[in-house]
């Protein structure tokens, strides 16, 4: 199943201006950050809990940056 996170990849820039800046934040290299929002690689619950906090996301959001199913209307 793939997610769209559009909404989630405008927190970054918000909070961070660039993914590169936002993976330096998190201890691992833009390539990572960029796999995960592609969804070729899973976002971790641990993912979820450490992205949350660094990017100030409430609990009762996470859904809204993390859970949106990619549409599949053409």
């Amino acid at each position: 199943m793939n997610y769209n996170y559009s909404k989630l990849r405008g927190r970054i820039v918000e909070k961070y201006g660039t993914a590169t800046a936002f993976a330096e934040a998190l201890g691992t290299h833009k390539s990572q950050i960029s796999a995960k929002l592609t969804n070729k690689i899973d976002i971790t619950k641990s993912d979820i809990m450490e992205w949350s906090e660094l990017l100030d996301i409430n609990r009762n959001e996470i859904g809204e940056y993390f859970f949106c199913r990619e549409s599949s209307e053409s």
